[in-house]
């Protein structure tokens, strides 16, 4: 149930448009997606249809996700053009210039991660402004923030990164979005909850993987890891990027 404007908190009792900054930021992560998923497509050897899919895919994916768990019209991704026109630039991008030299793959680690805190807390606000609770509003901000790597990983038939062994990225997604909710109860303005939620976000994923940060995974003794009924598992998406070499791909 939507709550009445009334019984909202204060810092959200605001208009629900993100300040200027913050849409530039959106629409950044937009494109910095696409080109993720324009350079995943490139190491696979796709054609060009393939590479404006998966762009479209990894960067509009968790939002729609979220807007469709959400219920409250259709996602913004389809409403809003300038969504899907940037995704495909973003492909276009990754067509035309491969982005294999270290400081072009370090700008993408620094700018997936100020992207992954931006749509964390997103999300996480967006939740709460339609009437839901403190953990759907976690999951939200979380599938907002990783979502579209999920489904991208699937398309290209891998196991998503964010499963595990790979560095940490849905933890801060959750920090992230957990910093926005408790920024909000606390009746911190909208805005600078979302510039605190933005940085808690972007500092982990950062810090997690310079520091290459991973959960513990399960480790079987049976002598069955790692096998399926047809056979060894896939290695994880996120073990290496899209040029082969460790990247902005890997996170967990």
């Amino acid at each position: 149930m939507v709550l009445d404007a009334g019984e909202l908190p204060a810092a959200l009792q605001a208009p629900q448009a993100l300040s200027d900054t913050f849409r530039v930021i959106d629409l950044c992560g937009v494109l910095l997606n696409g080109i993720l998923g324009g350079l995943i497509a490139r190491g696979k050897g796709f054609d060009l249809v393939g590479f404006i899919v998966l762009a479209m895919l990894t960067a509009t994916g968790g939002g729609v996700l979220r807007d469709l768990m959400i219920q409250a019209g259709p996602p913004v991704a389809l409403t809003d053009p300038y969504y899907l026109y940037t995704a495909c630039l973003g492909a276009a991008v990754a067509w035309f210039v491969p982005l294999r030299s270290r400081p072009a793959r370090r700008m993408l680690v620094v700018a997936d991660a100020v992207v992954l805190g931006c749509w964390a807390a997103t999300g996480a606000s967006k939740a709460l402004v339609n009437g839901l609770g403190v953990m759907p509003a976690l999951l939200l901000g979380c599938l907002t923030a990783v979502g579209g790597s999920m489904i991208r990983d699937v398309a290209v038939g891998q196991t998503p990164a964010v499963f595990g062994g790979n560095k940490l990225y849905a933890v801060p997604a959750l920090v992230a979005a957990g910093t926005q909710v408790a920024a909000i109860h606390a009746g911190l303005p909208d805005a600078y909850a979302m510039l605190a939620s933005t940085a808690m976000g972007a500092g982990l994923c950062l810090l997690a993987y310079w520091r290459s940060w991973k959960l513990p995974v399960f480790a079987d003794r049976s002598g069955m890891s790692g096998m399926s009924a047809g056979g060894p598992a896939h290695k994880p998406a996120g073990e290496a990027g899209p040029a082969g070499e460790a990247g902005p791909a890997d996170h967990a």
